[in-house]
This record gives structure tokens, sequence and C-alpha cells, in this order.
């Protein structure tokens, strides 16, 4: 069999795309290695189809982190058998193509976001530089190159004049067969419960709206699973407004354990807001995790999601994230039984079409040509 490596940076745990992608590459006769690294507060997961490495680094953060990790990837690619080599995101893509080169073998990039417009580079012009120059040295030498939607592959096309796909990041088709019951699962039957859920809740991500939003809603709970950088400032905000009982925190969960609670939320949230390129071109996981577990949405704005909402009509738009406009929406939506009830409906009709099995014909594509 031919072999593969799949490197990410992250620590594996709840990178659905990636474990979708690996999957995939096994279905198409690839044996499977996928590499990332492991954090302090790594969630241990079930061992999985293909085999997976983590490794141990000595630094989690900032530029001593980045620079070990692509330097010990550097190694593992090199002294290992491979036959192809999928990177995923720019943060891994320098030393998998400097091997690709060496050993003159096929590449496949798949670039998770439009990663020089995250906020975090915003008020750090050297680490900007730094990752612009990697990008605009390899990207137009790539041959294959994927993205999450049509906005990030135009940006690119216009950048480097390179055809880019797109592969978005929608769950699998989902048999929904046993779902554990709100009591199983802690929450009050009582209460509608509202959910945030997320790998990355950190800055300008309307969190902080949503949770002043809560002193406006009555007879319910918000649940915000994940993590992220603002997470102590958000339980600092539920103190300080006095909404413990309102807002319950859970750690980031495996995606099984997380879709329990998904499927018995009454409303899901996804509110970017347009301060960054990244942002303002953004289709959140979270929305096909929405609709693939049935329930309305809420969102912000933005293109690529409001042609989701638009298209499928599963939801509705907030015109701002001002905190007593998003409790408007949220009361009326509530409030309308028969409208939620046909947004289920169709979230449900969505989650046929929008299928990781379908989207993933573009991948197979190139994938096939190297078996």
């Amino acid at each position: 069999m031919k072999k593969v490596i799949v490197s990410v940076i992250n620590d594996l745990s709840t990178d659905q795309r990636v474990d979708k992608v690996c999957t995939t590459l096994m279905k198409c006769g690839y044996e499977v290695l996928l590499v990332g690294r492991r954090k302090k507060d790594s969630l241990t997961f079930k061992p999985r189809l293909y085999k997976t490495e983590r490794m141990n680094l000595l630094f989690e953060k900032e530029i001593f982190f980045y620079a070990e990790y692509n330097f010990r990837l550097l190694f593992l690619l090199l002294f290992r058998k491979v036959d192809l080599l999928v990177s995923n995101d720019l943060d891994t893509l320098l030393p998998n193509y400097i091997v690709s080169k060496l050993k003159k073998i096929p590449l496949v990039y798949d670039s998770h976001e439009y990663f020089t417009g995250v906020p975090e580079l915003e008020h750090n012009q050297f680490a900007r530089k730094v990752w612009t120059k990697i990008e605009k040295f390899i990207f137009p030498k790539l041959k294959h190159v994927f993205t999450v939607n049509q906005s990030i592959a135009n940006i690119y096309n216009k950048q480097y004049n390179i055809d880019v796909k797109i592969v978005r990041n929608i769950p699998l088709k989902r048999e929904i067969t046993v779902i554990k019951k709100k009591e199983e699962l802690g929450l009050p039957l009582d209460k509608k419960i509202l959910i945030y859920q997320g790998a990355g809740i950190n800055i300008d991500r309307g969190t902080e709206e949503l949770i002043r939003s809560m002193q406006y809603i009555d007879n319910s709970i918000l649940l915000i699973i994940g993590s992220g950088d603002v997470i102590d400032t958000l339980k600092k905000d539920v103190n300080d407004l006095n909404l413990t009982e309102k807002v319950i925190f859970i750690n980031k969960l495996p995606y099984g354990e997380l879709f329990n609670f998904t499927a018995n939320a009454d409303l899901g949230f996804t509110l970017d807001k347009d301060t960054n390129i990244n942002y303002r071109f953004s289709l959140p996981n979270k929305i096909f995790d929405y609709i693939h577990a049935g329930i309305p949405i809420l969102a912000s704005d933005l293109v690529e999601v409001r042609n989701i909402i638009e298209e499928y009509k599963v939801g509705e738009l907030i015109q701002t994230h001002e905190p007593h406009h998003i409790a408007d929406k949220i009361n009326s939506m509530l409030n309308n039984t028969d409208m939620l009830k046909q947004y289920r409906e169709n979230a449900v009709k969505a989650a046929a079409i929008l299928c990781w099995e379908t989207e993933a014909q573009e991948l197979i594509k190139v994938y096939m040509k190297y078996v």
C-alpha cells in the first residue's frame, strides 16, 4: 500500500476535517499516518482505523513553538517512508514542501482558513511577515490546493493565479440512532437549551455579546462548549453579571459526545464579527454541525454564512452584535414554535445534501492519481 503522512499542528482530538480526510485516504487505498502534537490538556481519543502520532514539544506558544514543531516535523517526514504528503494549513506547509522536493513525491495542501488574515496576527507584524513570505514562496508552486469555501478560494486565485478547489468542512451522513436525553446530560427539562460550540472560542467570535444578551432572556440556559483564548474572560463576565445559573461552560469534548448536547439544543449560534478578512469570509464548522443535529441557527451576517442560511432556510441572521438585538432575535425565534419546527425540518433536508460523502469527491479525484 502507498503510504501517506497527513500533518496538522493541533492535537488531533477534535479536528473532524482531518479525521474525515484520513478516513477518505484509507478508502482510496492508502496506509495513513496522521501527525500532530500533544498538549498538556489534550483529550484522549479512541483508537482510529489509521495510525496517529502526537509529538511532545518543549514549547506550546509563540515563535519557539512554531519553530520547534516545524523542525521536528521536517525530520519526521525526512526519515519516514512516504509516497504522498498532505499538509494542513500554512503552519505545516514549509517542512512538507521541503520534503516533497527532496523526495520528489506529491504534496496536497489543505488550507482551512485564510491563514495570514487571522486576528492573532493582526498585532504581530513580525509573525505575519514571516508567514506571508513562506506562503508567497511556496503557494505559486503548489499543484494541488484545497480550501474551505469560495470566498477564500477567490482570494488565493487572485493572489497566486492557481486553481484552488473547494471542499467545505461538512460532516459525514449520520444515522441518528441513540441520542442521550437531557436528564442523562444533566440538562434541565423545563428550560430552552441554547448552544455555542467551538474549538477556537477567541476574540471577535461574538461570545461576549451573546453572554450579555442572556440578561434579557428567561427560561433558557446557554451552553458554551469548547476551548479558546477568551474562555476565562467569558467566565468572569458571567460572574460579574450574575448569570451563573443561565450560562454553563463545558470543556471541549470529542465529537461523538458533543453531538449529544448539540442535538438536544433548541438553538445554535455562530456569531463571528466582520473585524478581519479571515472572519469576513469564514464558514464555521459549527454551522454544519448544527444542521446535522437538526437544530435552528442564529448567525452573524457574513457572506458565506448567509449563503447557507438563506439557501437552506435553516435559521436567521443578526444585523448587529448589540446584546439587546441578539436577545430580541433569540426571544423571537424561541417564541415562534411553528417557525422553529420548520427550521428543524429544513435542517434535516439540508443535512441529506450537505454531507462529506458528496463533498469529498474533489479530494478523491486527486488522491486516486497517486495510489
